[in-house]
């Protein structure tokens, strides 16, 4: 039987390699949007800094509309609907997770703050009705000629 390193804070081995498997990009959800939008024509950085001085990376950026997507787990985010507190290390990922709300909040106040728009899009949504939600808006800021304002989409 396989044993956890002291360092590890996972409650079991099999808690362990879950935790390790999970990928921090080309998620599904991701590349499931990004095939969207590139079909439809529009072109962007993929797990890029929009920011370079802050360290948080999106999961798309259109640096020429300053526009930073991030698609946020359910889990990892916190999602209202489908986030279900961990039974096992309780404490540990209550406040594993509110750090990461925490941080995706001043994440989106710095972007703002410097000029971008944030739009974050939950994994569970559906895909096409994401895509054409930020197609609209992308197209909307261009037509109108808002570029480089410091408006915001998303939650």
């Amino acid at each position: 039987m396989e044993t956890l390193p002291p360092e590890s804070t996972a409650s079991s081995p099999e808690v362990r390699a879950a935790m390790r498997a999970n990928r921090g990009k080309d998620t599904g959800p991701e590349l499931a949007l990004r095939k969207l939008l590139y079909q439809r024509g529009l072109r962007y950085r993929v797990n890029a800094r929009p920011l370079v001085e802050i360290r948080r990376k999106a999961d798309l950026v259109f640096p020429g509309d300053r526009v930073a997507v991030f698609v946020d787990g359910c889990f990892w985010h916190g999602c209202p609907d489908h986030y279900r507190p961990a039974v096992k290390n309780a404490d540990f990922w209550r406040e594993k997770i509110d750090g990461n709300r925490a941080r995706d909040a001043e994440t989106n106040e710095k972007l703002l703050a410097a000029g971008w728009r944030v739009i974050r899009v939950w994994e569970h949504e559906d895909p096409t009705r994401a895509a054409d939600e930020i197609e609209q808006q992308l197209r909307r800021w261009r037509a109108a000629g808002v570029r480089w304002g410091a408006t915001a989409a998303g939650r």
